[in-house]
């Protein structure tokens, strides 16, 4: 029998320019491997950073809000598997997907749980301290917990949120796939060809403007930590890369003071190979963090904050240290800095992070069986899931029918 899987994206993946991206060209890769022919569609303009999916023989699709052309177009496709690319995707789209495809297995992936990061954010911008109930009460929350429900299978990222998911709100596993970043085994040669502590120098922070953490993180960076830093170490730089940055970040350009805006990295691994350490100061954020798995895939430790390493670590040591002041954090970049042996063990811990949590093969072999069982008898699973039908019935009768009159109005 033919195989389809269709993605339904938030935006045309971008694997250069953000972990997102990695993380959606990762997927379909299983899924090729699997034997899927798969389309890929999305509402958004492509980008200079769009990923080429037709070299890859994924087929292209643009779909519109709103509109009966996609209805006819999934009652063609008649596809096995559709992926929702975060829950904005499954909001707009699912109950056109439950009606005219109603045998496709509908999983959900969540790249992050988006109401842990921007409760989070709304916490910290109010300066209150953020707790599950804060999160339970925001309305984003419902909203993203019920896709989660009507989906038949959501991946989740990290471990804390795994724990969040099954232990606060009693989610039932299965309903939930622990599915981190599918990046290891680090090979012995790559290993052995980074560069060593003295041929490194210098800081180095990467992340996409677009993401609200970065943002923050390379403020606080600006302001409070690097000026710390600076003191101890005078004739240290620091050097801000990524996709998308804006004005407020650009502005933070100060050569005089080694804080460099430099943009777009063309080269990343090159990059975060020829920088002694890597800084991420997250005082918010959800899910894994790209730029501190590149840091371990390039043999470059790390400093960050307690949601920087939240789901990375398990009970291993960290490729690192973690702070949480500003003083801390200063502190903490110039020790390892000036350490090398401390460094080397550091680096040391970020292989074996990498191999023992994101082994590729192993995680790929876990998702393929779980799969397996669920195309098996669909109606079954999601006859044990009671409140996902009810969430499905509501979306029917309610999200349905505005969606309709939307279209019928947007026709005159």
């Amino acid at each position: 029998m033919k195989k389809n899987l269709l993605v339904i994206g938030t935006t045309w993946p971008e694997p250069q320019a953000t972990a997102a991206g990695g993380r959606m060209e990762r997927l379909m890769a299983f899924f090729t491997d699997e034997g899927y022919q798969i389309t890929f569609a999305s509402t958004a303009n492509e980008s200079s950073l769009s990923m080429d999916l037709q070299l890859l023989g994924i087929q292209k699709k643009s779909i519109v809000l709103n509109h009966s052309s996609f209805d006819d177009f999934l009652s063609a496709l008649q596809p096995n598997i559709v992926l929702f690319d975060r829950f904005p995707m499954e909001e707009q789209f699912g109950w056109r997907v439950a009606e005219f495809a109603p045998g496709a297995l509908r999983i959900l992936d969540t790249e992050d749980l988006h109401s842990l990061r921007k409760t989070r954010e709304t916490a910290l911008k109010d300066n209150i301290t953020w707790n599950r109930d804060y999160w339970l009460q925001a309305d984003i929350t419902k909203r993203e917990i019920a896709s989660i429900y009507r989906c038949d299978l959501s991946l989740i990222i990290s471990d804390f949120e795994m724990d969040l998911l099954q232990n606060t709100l009693c989610l039932d596993d299965s309903l939930l796939f622990h599915l981190p970043f599918m990046v290891g085994p680090l090979d012995d040669k790559v290993v052995a060809e980074w560069p060593a502590f003295e041929q490194r120098t210098d800081f180095v922070f990467i992340g996409t403007g677009k993401h609200a953490p970065n943002k923050d993180a390379v403020q606080w960076l600006k302001k409070e930590i690097w000026p710390l830093i600076r003191e101890e170490l005078p004739t240290a730089n620091c050097s801000i890369y990524g996709s998308y940055l804006p004005e407020a970040i650009t502005q933070l350009h100060r050569p005089k003071e080694g804080f460099y805006i430099e943009g777009e990295a063309q080269n990343v691994v090159a990059l975060m190979q020829s920088k002694r350490i890597n800084l991420a100061p997250l005082r918010f954020g959800a899910g894994i963090k790209g730029k501190l798995m590149t840091g371990m895939l390039c043999g470059t430790p790390s400093i960050t904050t307690l949601i920087g390493v939240e789901g990375m670590r398990g009970n291993l040591a960290w490729n690192g240290r973690i702070a949480a002041t500003a003083e801390e954090f200063a502190a903490a970049a110039v020790a390892l800095y000036g350490n090398p042996n401390e460094w080397e063990a550091a680096q040391n811990n970020g292989k074996i992070l990498i191999n023992t949590l994101f082994d590729a093969q192993a995680l790929k072999r876990k998702l393929a069986l779980k799969l397996e069982k669920l195309v098996v008898d669909i109606p079954a699973h999601r006859r044990q899931n009671f409140i996902g039908g009810l969430l499905q019935h509501q979306t029917m009768s309610s999200t349905m029918y505005m969606s309709k009159w939307i279209t019928e109005k947007n026709r005159k």
